[in-house]
Parts: C-alpha cells; sequence; structure tokens
C-alpha cells in the first residue's frame, strides 16, 4: 500500500474491490475449445510458474458500475508522472493533486479505454493508452523513464538510479514498479486477485474458452459470504504459457459485466527495441522528476512490508469479501473531502455522503472518517455508527 495518505487514500475508495480479491462472465465467443481437464490448484500453479517476460499486445478495459462516464483523461497523464516520483515525494499534496488522485482512481470504473502494451523483461515497458484524438504513453526504457500526454503536449522524465533499476529487477517488472493502478495488463490485475485467495473464496474451473486467438482455462473465484457486492471473479489464463488473458468482475444482480480488462491480441515475441525509444516531441514541455535519494530507495523496498501513513493505520473489520476498512479522520486530507470531484461524485445520505456502485461502497461520514467494502451501504452505516 502506498506511502502517503493521498497515494492510499484513493486506492481503497475504488480499486479496494481489486486488492479485496473481486473480479465472471464467460471467456470470448468461438470455437469450441476442449482442453485436457486440469484441476483449480494445477491452474493456479501454471500461473504461479509461468515464464512469460516479452509479449506485446493491445488491451481493452471497459466498467459498468452505475458512475457517470467522465472525463478523466487529463488527469492520467497526472497519475503517471505521480507515480515516476512516488520515491522522491516528501511534502503536502495540494488541492489540484487531491482531485488528480481520485480521478486517477475513478478512470478504472468509467467507460472504456484501449491501450497498447509493449513488455521486454523487467526493464523495458510501454503502454500506450488510447484517447479520443490523443495518446498517453509511459515508457521505461532501462534507466530511463517517460510519460507524455500528446494533448497537453507535457512530457515528464525520470533518470532512474541503479539501484532503483536494481529494484525493480527485484520486482519483476518496470511496469509493476513505475505504472500507476489505472494502467495494469490482465496479468498484472490477476496477480493482485491471486495473492489475495483466503477460506472466504471457493476456487473452481470454469468452461474452456479462448481469448485474442489462444487457448484459455477459466478459473473462477466465487464469494463464499452473502453479504458482499461480488457476483465472482473469472479469471482467464492460456493453456499454454500460464499467463493471465482476462480478469472479468460481475457484481450481485447486474447481468452486464462490472469491470473486465482483456488482451484483444498478444504476440509472445519480444517488441523491436525501436519501442521504447522515447525522443520529447517538438515544443513539448519537459519536467525533470528530482531522482530519489537513498533513503528514497529504502523505502521503495520496503514500503510493501511497512506501509506509512500519515495519521492513523486504517481498521479492517470483517474478513475476504465483506470486509470494511475503516481511515481515521485524523488521516483524511482536508483537501479530500473538500474536491469538487468527490461531491460532485457523492451523495447525502444519513449520516454524511456515500460513493455507491455496483462493486464498491464508500461512506463519508459526518465526523470526517472514510468507510470503504463491497457491502450494502448500510453495512458501512452501522460501522460508522457503532464505533
Amino acid at each position: 500500500m502506498p506511502r502517503t495518505s493521498l497515494k492510499w487514500l484513493p486506492a481503497l475508495v475504488v480499486p479496494a474491490v481489486i486488492v479485496a480479491g473481486v473480479i465472471a462472465v464467460p471467456l470470448q465467443a468461438g470455437a469450441s475449445v476442449d482442453l485436457p481437464d486440469k484441476s483449480p490448484e494445477q491452474i493456479l500453479l501454471m500461473v504461479h510458474d509461468s515464464t512469460v517476460t516479452s509479449f506485446s499486445g493491445a488491451v481493452e478495459q471497459t466498467s459498468d458500475v452505475g458512475l457517470p462516464s467522465l472525463n478523466l483523461g487529463s488527469g492520467m497523464s497526472d497519475s503517471m508522472s505521480k507515480s515516476m516520483s512516488d520515491t522522491a515525494a516528501t511534502g503536502a499534496e495540494s488541492d489540484a493533486a487531491a482531485s488528480t488522485a481520485v480521478a486517477s482512481a475513478l478512470e478504472l470504473l468509467t467507460g472504456s479505454h484501449k491501450a497498447r502494451v509493449y513488455i521486454d523483461g523487467a526493464s523495458k515497458a510501454r503502454v500506450q493508452v488510447l484517447d479520443r484524438m490523443a495518446e498517453r504513453d509511459l515508457i521505461v526504457n532501462g534507466r530511463d523513464a517517460w510519460s507524455y500526454d500528446s494533448k497537453t503536449n507535457e512530457v515528464s522524465h525520470l533518470a532512474i538510479p541503479a539501484d532503483v533499476q536494481a529494484s525493480m529487477q527485484e520486482k519483476a517488472s518496470a511496469l509493476n514498479s513505475l505504472a500507476p493502478a489505472d494502467l495494469s495488463t490482465p496479468a498484472q490485475v490477476a496477480e493482485r486477485l491471486l495473492a489475495d485467495i483466503d477460506p472466504s473464496t471457493t476456487v473452481s474451473v470454469g468452461k474452456d474458452g479462448s481469448v485474442a486467438g489462444r487457448t484459455a482455462y477459466e478459473l473462477v473465484l466465487t464469494p463464499r459470504a452473502g453479504d458482499t457486492l461480488v457476483e465472482s471473479v473469472t479469471i482467464a489464463v492460456d493453456s499454454e504459457t500460464g499467463l493471465p488473458l482476462k480478469v472479468t468482475v460481475a457484481a450481485v444482480g447486474q447481468e452486464a459485466p462490472a469491470f473486465d480488462l482483456a488482451f484483444s491480441s498478444l504476440d509472445l515475441t519480444a517488441p523491436s527495441a525501436d519501442r521504447f525509444a522515447f525522443t520529447p516531441p517538438s515544443g513539448a514541455t519537459v519536467s525533470e522528476i528530482p531522482v530519489p535519494t537513498a533513503a528514497d530507495i529504502e523505502k521503495m523496498k520496503t514500503e510493501s512490508a511497512t506501509p506509512e501513513f500519515s495519521g492513523e493505520r486504517p481498521i479492517v473489520t470483517g474478513t475476504g469479501w465483506n470486509s470494511v476498512v475503516e481511515i481515521a479522520a485524523s488521516s483524511v486530507p482536508a483537501e479530500f473531502a473538500a474536491s469538487p470531484l468527490v461531491t460532485q461524485l457523492t451523495t447525502e445520505v444519513t449520516g454524511g455522503r456515500a460513493l455507491s456502485t455496483s462493486l464498491v461502497n464508500v461512506f463519508l461520514a459526518a465526523d470526517g472518517r472514510v468507510f470503504v467494502g463491497s457491502v450494502p451501504l448500510e453495512r458501512l452505516q452501522a460501522a460508522a455508527a457503532v464505533q
């Protein structure tokens, strides 16, 4: 979990669903597929043992969780830059930064998005997000990392220190190390989901199918608890390589997928080296991101094991799919609640304001506390009342 409050708060507000273990619909339609039978354990082992480190392809993500489609494109560029400078960030965040962070989190749950992804080992990655009449890029090439927004013609550059590059090697992917959550591939999302499997989840095998022209097993995660907004999770796993190809969220009582992220095309050969070359366009505004200090690097290496918070640590009640996260008022930046975007997306309810989706509910209590969970809003209000 990221270090500063403005970084981990939006991550709980919307993608908490992903972190808790959510995402089921049939695989891509096509010719009948009949693969050799495998148990859930065998498919999980395939994913764990997958050795795919180089590939390219097109990725499509769609969301239908009951939120209005928002124009968040320009916010993503700021998100990319902020993710690249996470290890160097030390000062207080502004109101604008708060809105940017919230917008970045909501990007996952509004509308549809297309991207091209190029990966070659742990030190080369490129993601091209295709917006209407614009393009946003994140490029990591050895010790250089760039983000570019064609709409604003703004470029951010980070010269990656050797120690940080070594850490990226340890994390196995430059994209995992530097890209924000809204630039995930199906494999990255599946990795987060599978890491959180616990006794609250039933794991089974669905129907064989195909994704991006490749045959795939269907791994289905179903909540045992009834008090959750999540119907089930399906992960399509490549039958030859174990690479996750598709992740889909189904919400209780909703026929259409709430969240779907899948490869529409995939090439498992190493991308051409020129895919990772980047030169700022003529006239672009280029910003250099401060190089992290040795102390920043050490924090980055240990942040997942020893997260830091600006206030009290979040309190988690319940377990698994129906758990509720309570964030203390002292840990919620004042500019978050005052953000126009937050005000726009929430409605007044008993005891405060709420952001309700088909997968996640967020309750902003009048006393400043924030409650998040893949549970009915009434449960969040009850949790706030008994404190």
